[in-house]
């Protein structure tokens, strides 16, 4: 039976932005990044009413369309629960459409939301595991969603296909001398528009290369961060993906040929560069400058964190 949420609760979520495939672990790696997007959800009578600052506002749609609203709609159908109005505010740091996760932080701070206003019912919030599958069949494939959800860095899987697809993740600890600089252009992507440039079919040469370099990453990402450069390498995706982002792919020529492993961040066009050096080299930095991207260095980011009522982001 479907428990109809009072009004007058409220909830608020705080989610990372995430960069996946690192290289070679396509639809498999991902890690959260210290960049993060807020939700605060409010239950009403009736109707419904979504404000947007920072990224976004302006661009996405303030109806039931919005993919925040949906997440916390179906978060809170899956814990048997449902609200008959919503006020949804949602503060944004993450730039969308650059490769950073944003799609899969709405739907895990939408998720993490409804946990906030389940909490305060007799019901059961979702767990991890749960917050994982969910976010993952939103988004397809859970690299982006998992790492959002557990924070850090991880390893996922997926088993079966369709609707029948279940996701999982294991985290991945990341070698404290590794350190993280995200380049984010101006240029906007879609990963959709990217993803009709990748080939139905891939050599076994090809297939066994990424499959070393993948299972190489994760010994660099752990132990081993003197073999980025060669754990990063990639054939299955980033070159396909070259022509539709030349600055990025120039960019990431440049970072490489100053030994600093870098790769696309997700679909791209932003660029993610793993170091264990504290600062990029010099030529790079003014290369990045000069072409458009802004370059900080950014910590592990966290998992999702919900509370009941209206919390201040740290």
């Amino acid at each position: 039976m479907t428990q109809t949420l009072p009004s007058g609760l409220t909830a608020t979520a705080v989610v990372s932005a995430s960069s996946a495939n690192l290289g070679p672990g396509f639809d498999s790696l991902g890690l959260a990044l210290s960049l993060y997007d807020e939700i605060i959800v409010e239950t009403v009578e009736s109707g419904l009413t979504v404000t947007v600052e920072g990224e976004g506002a302006g661009q996405v749609p303030l109806d039931s369309s919005h993919l925040v609203v949906r997440a916390i709609e179906a978060g809170l159908r899956s814990a048997g629960c449902e609200a008959p109005g919503l006020v949804v505010r949602c503060r944004n740091d993450i730039p969308h459409s650059r490769g950073l996760g944003s799609s899969a932080a709405a739907v895990v701070g939408g998720l993490a939301a409804a946990n906030g206003l389940v909490a305060q019912t007799d019901s059961t919030p979702l767990t991890v595991e749960q917050l994982v599958q969910l976010s993952s069949a939103f988004e397809g494939h859970p690299d982006n969603a998992a790492a959002a959800v557990l924070g850090g860095a991880v390893v996922t899987w997926t088993e079966g296909e369709g609707a029948h697809a279940r996701y999982a993740a294991a985290p991945v600890r990341l070698h404290p001398d590794i350190h993280l600089f995200p380049a984010i252009p101006q240029q906007r992507s879609s990963t959709a528009e990217t993803r009709v440039l990748l080939p139905e079919q891939v050599s076994h040469t090809d297939a066994r290369f990424n499959l070393s370099r993948a299972a190489l990453l994760v010994v660099a990402l752990t132990e081993r961060p003197d073999l980025l450069m060669p754990a990063t390498e990639d054939v299955l995706h980033q070159p396909q993906r070259a022509a539709a982002m030349p600055a990025s792919a120039e960019y990431l020529r440049v970072l490489r040929g100053c030994g600093v492993a870098a790769v696309l961040s997700g679909a791209g066009p932003a660029v993610i560069a793993l170091s264990s050096e504290p600062e990029l080299p010099a030529e790079a930095v003014e290369f990045g400058a000069a072409h458009g991207f802004t370059i900080a260095e950014m910590a592990v980011g966290d998992g999702v964190r919900w509370s009941t009522g209206v919390a201040a982001r740290s």
